[in-house]
């Protein structure tokens, strides 16, 4: 899921824009303590969170839309050789 966004930011070069914001320091506290990393980390991870719910949603709207036609037995072999 966010591999897939990661993966494309890798891809293009990194432009960052400096923000202000405010924030309930209750809530910078308890995200900062849970990521266990700064705050800037911890702002790009939840943001990066917030996109990948996105996507997510996207593919769901997809469920039940592809036959793949795979075969489960063969897909359990492959997996234990």
């Amino acid at each position: 899921m966010v591999a897939g966004i990661k993966e494309s930011m890798a891809k293009q070069p990194l432009k960052e824009r400096k923000v202000t914001v405010m924030l309930p320091e209750e809530l910078v506290e308890r995200a900062t303590h849970a990521s266990g990393r700064g705050l800037t980390h911890t702002l790009r991870q939840g943001l990066e969170l917030v996109a990948a719910k996105e996507a997510y949603k996207r593919l769901l709207t997809l469920k039940g839309k592809f036959d793949l036609k795979l075969n489960l037995d063969d897909l359990r072999e492959d997996r234990d050789r």
